[in-house]
């Protein structure tokens, strides 16, 4: 009787799909879920000082930036293959910094993971831009919040309370997704994606796409949005749980609203379909809105910590929400000839949000409590509601026009 085998593959594996990205972004999701609340919770244990702690984020930031802006250069010398195996063992590295338990040495985690997460995020949205279709985009965004919501509602909370428990015990869980993430790449074989040619001369230099970049104001809109929405991250995921402390609620507290929060990841589904009928421009000004009003009454209601904390907590599901929908507009204005480079601009929203963010609030914190960051993370919101007020009202609907801009 014949026996089908297991095809052979000659030439390349089948094409990696929306879910084989899903998962890879689950496991890097592992990795820093783990460590979400962990991390704000060991650098203030550590120096008891919210403004130093704010200082070093922004160092990090800084380097971070630097090593996003620096990765299509590096590319045209090391193969995108190796660049994402490199973000695993900068993971990897941080993590071992953290197990020796050396005070000093927190600092060299935070930058290490930094590092890690830019590699990871330029080389994955390289591999998306090269693999999923313009229309599956918005799919593909939801699927990869799905299958990483398990990682982002359960690891802040475990990660602090097996800190609490035993203090490596969260840096080895973390270990173990890192390794997982490298070994799983390499199973897809996703090589180093599709090749684009271009027209002539050779690969562009850091300030040359930079320049392509800032030509395009619909990349530049898309990227401003991604930035404000991770400012919003910022002050949810680290001054809120320091405001916490500070103001009596506890340390577990702030982890288990960001467990909480990361919980409605498993909304996403919704929240997709809710963008895909009202289109892209209404999702995100409406958004945008709300999370700029909600963490201004954060700040109004900071003498009552529980009110503050609810309100926060609220403003999470809009965050969320955020999530699906802020990214598309500039994922959808991205030329197929520039995805490696766009992808790795992109990327440093989260760098530059690093920056901003606790440059800010190393600034408020020398005239104002901790709570004021929320109120000036709240009227950012609010210009980003303003800015995106220029996207294209068809954005996200079929046959919109190419460009996303009025």
């Amino acid at each position: 009787m014949f026996t089908p085998r297991t095809p052979v593959y000659l030439s390349h594996s089948p094409t990696p799909g929306v879910k084989d990205f899903a998962l890879l972004a689950a496991l890097e999701a592992g990795i820093r879920g783990m460590l979400l609340s962990v991390m704000p919770l060991v650098m203030y244990r550590a120096y008891l000082d919210a403004a130093l702690v704010s200082r070093i984020y922004l160092i990090v930031g800084i380097v971070s930036l630097v090593t996003g802006m620096m990765a299509p250069w590096i590319n045209r010398f090391v193969p995108r293959r190796w660049m994402f195996t490199a973000a695993g063992v900068l993971y990897m590295c941080g993590l071992g910094f953290a197990l020796t338990g050396v005070p000093e040495l927190k600092a060299a985690t935070l930058l290490c993971n930094a590092m890690g997460t830019v590699t990871f995020t330029v080389c994955f949205n390289a591999y998306v831009l090269d693999y999923i279709a313009r229309q599956d985009l918005g799919r593909n965004e939801s699927m990869r919040m799905v299958y990483s919501g398990a990682s982002w509602a359960i690891g802040p909370f475990l990660g602090v309370t097996l800190l609490n428990w035993w203090e490596p015990a969260p840096f080895l869980v973390a270990m173990v997704f890192a390794f997982a993430l490298v070994a799983v790449f390499w199973w897809l074989r996703l090589g180093n994606g599709k090749q684009i040619s271009r027209a002539k001369g050779p690969a562009p230099n850091p300030v040359a796409f930079l320049g392509r970049f800032v030509a395009q104001p619909r990349l530049i809109v898309g990227w401003t949005f991604a930035v404000i929405r991770s400012c919003g991250w910022w002050a949810f995921v680290v001054y809120m749980p320091i405001y916490c402390i500070e103001n009596g609620l506890g340390e577990k507290v702030g982890a288990i609203a960001t467990s909480g929060a990361n919980t409605l990841l498993f909304l996403t589904p919704q929240m997709l379909r809710i963008v895909h009928r009202v289109g892209v421009r209404r999702a995100v000004r409406s958004t945008f809105a709300i999370c700029g009003g909600l963490f201004i009454a954060g700040w109004l209601a900071a003498p009552l910590p529980w009110l503050t904390y609810g309100v926060l907590i609220f403003t999470a599901l809009f965050l969320v929400m955020l999530d699906v929908c802020g990214s598309l507009p500039f994922l959808m204005a991205v030329k197929p000839s520039e995805r490696t480079e766009m992808a790795a601009v992109y990327s440093s929203f989260r760098d530059v949000s690093g920056i901003m963010t606790p440059g800010l609030a190393w600034v408020v914190l020398l005239f104002a409590p901790v709570q004021g960051i929320f109120a000036v993370v709240g009227v950012a919101m609010w210009g980003a509601w303003a800015l995106a007020g220029a996207l294209h009202p068809r954005l996200g609907f079929p046959h919109q026009p190419a460009s996303v801009t009025d």
